[in-house]
């Protein structure tokens, strides 16, 4: 047997595809919308999130059985804001610009629904290492969208990956700028995310009718 069983695997696998978070759920969209606009920035909430949302649910398995039913959601707050402030002291630290960036962003993951969403509904009802599994396959399922979101919005609104130009020189006229492309800034919009989103939600059930049944 592998280090993890069958039903331990779907709890990582599932969240990436068949039970995504953000095209499945609509949840956590709005970060979607707000900070993808650069592939770093995309990159970074989605290891934020992760971070919160595995400790997270670990922390709220852990207390489950002693934590009273009438403050729960306080103690999830809590506990989220803890970590939140966490990741957002690290950022200042290390990445004092892309922490700006993200600025009120990093602040509003103590009210993303994926984290209370999975807090209520799989840390307070199961074991700790089923919990960081859940939280692991939430999240990457959350930052593999955001990822895509960022990818596309920057390479087609910037010519850029990670700050990094990849088309050419627009001003030189090198690579595909030479061919009279032009940067798209539309793409840099909120709108156009949401215009992705729905796009992979549209590829995703062309390919899996039973979502569709749903």
């Amino acid at each position: 047997m592998g280090l993890l069983s069958k039903k331990d695997a779907k709890l990582i696998t599932d969240p990436l595809a068949d039970n995504n978070p953000i095209t499945i759920q609509v949840l956590g969209i709005c970060s979607a919308l707000a900070i993808t606009a650069e592939l770093k920035a995309s990159l970074v909430m989605g290891i934020a999130v992760l971070f919160v949302l595995s400790v997270g649910n670990v922390v709220i398995s852990l207390m489950r059985n002693i934590i009273p039913s009438k403050i729960r959601i306080i103690v999830q707050l809590i506990v989220v804001a803890a970590l939140v402030i966490i990741v957002d002291q690290v950022l200042k630290a290390f990445a004092y610009d892309l922490s700006k960036t993200l600025s009120v962003f990093i602040g509003l993951i103590i009210t993303n629904c994926i984290i209370m969403g999975r807090f209520e509904a799989f840390a307070l009802a199961n074991k700790p290492w089923q919990s960081f599994l859940d939280g692991i396959g939430n999240a990457l399922g959350y930052a593999v969208i955001l990822v895509i979101v960022g990818f596309f919005r920057e390479l087609l609104g910037s010519g850029t990956l990670f700050g990094i130009p990849v088309l050419g020189d627009p001003i030189e006229m090198t690579g595909v700028y030479a061919l009279g492309y032009e940067n798209n800034g539309f793409m840099l919009m909120p709108p156009m995310a949401l215009i992705i989103v729905g796009l992979i939600i549209w590829v995703q059930r062309s390919r899996n009718k039973d979502l569709i049944e749903d």
